[in-house]
């Protein structure tokens, strides 16, 4: 006679909780040459985590600090050591200043790069700032053209169906703004492709130029943004920093995954555990 065997959630959990240890003792202690950091938001009401990942062995190796701060991120370098943390020879960001300042005091040698999936999240802001306020100046007809379609101007082009290729011509076609907004953020792109800073810079000039006469205010803020901030954007240009910018993109997308399924996971040391083993491969 089968014997029906039933385990609670806790049970699960633990066991859970030991096959991800398993799994992190199995895939070595972080040393890492080329990190990523990011923020993520656990809870609602602007509670972070810092996540750090090596970039060249694509996995998170720390999940952890009180918030998006420098000392939260000094727990890091902390963790990691004096000797390993002069080894780093770069560190992928958003432009976040605690987190510059806190690379800087612990790993000085480090090059700092501005992650193109966050500066493109800036420029994208800019150009939805640009089709609100369109849509606020126009009325009728031609602010029909407009509702509706953030989700399509938004949009990479590819990622649209036929439908949505069709909606996007008719809104750039009956509004000139937009489709200067638009053509703009679409061209932006290519300044990662450049290998030499001094062509990176020209090409930048002529796009700031670009705005000249356009009244795309949120996108002056942005061209100024960046040219703040420029050596931590144009680092990328240098051969030896070209790195996958992808990779903290796609993790910040799976643990979004990891907390839809199983409904923000409350234990804060298994929502880690999950973190820091979600690329890792099954024993």
């Amino acid at each position: 006679m089968a014997i029906e065997t039933r385990l609670d959630w806790k049970t699960v959990k633990d066991l859970d909780k030991q096959y991800m240890r398993a799994q992190l003792a199995r895939a070595g202690k972080p040393r890492p040459k080329v990190i990523g950091v990011d923020e993520v938001s656990i809870r609602k009401g602007h509670t972070y985590r810092v996540v750090v990942s090596d970039l060249e062995r694509r996995r998170p190796i720390w999940f952890g600090g009180a918030d998006r701060s420098e000392e939260s991120l000094g727990l890091f370098f902390s963790e990691l050591g004096e000797r390993k943390s002069q080894r780093i020879r770069m560190a992928v960001m958003d432009m976040w200043k605690p987190f510059r300042a806190a690379t800087k005091k612990a790993a000085p040698q480090a090059a700092i790069v501005f992650d193109k999936f966050h500066i493109l999240r800036h420029l994208n802001d800019a150009l939805d700032e640009v089709r609100r306020a369109e849509y606020a100046r126009l009325a009728g007809k031609e602010r029909s053209y407009i509702k509706g379609q953030r989700y399509t101007l938004l949009s990479n082009r590819e990622n649209l169906t036929r439908n949505g290729r069709r909606n996007l011509r008719k809104v750039l076609k009956a509004n000139s703004r937009l489709n200067a907004a638009y053509l703009l953020r679409e061209s932006f792109g290519q300044l990662w492709d450049y290998e030499k800073e001094g062509w990176a810079r020209r090409f930048f000039d002529n796009w700031r130029e670009s705005l000249k006469w356009q009244r795309l205010k949120p996108f002056e803020k942005f061209a100024a943004m960046i040219d703040k901030h420029w050596d931590g954007i144009v680092a990328y240009c240098r051969p030896e920093n070209k790195v996958s910018l992808g990779f903290v993109e796609g993790l910040n997308n799976k643990i979004r995954v990891i907390q839809r399924r199983s409904y923000g996971l409350r234990d804060e040391a298994y929502l880690r555990l999950k973190v820091l083993t979600c690329t890792l491969e099954a024993i």
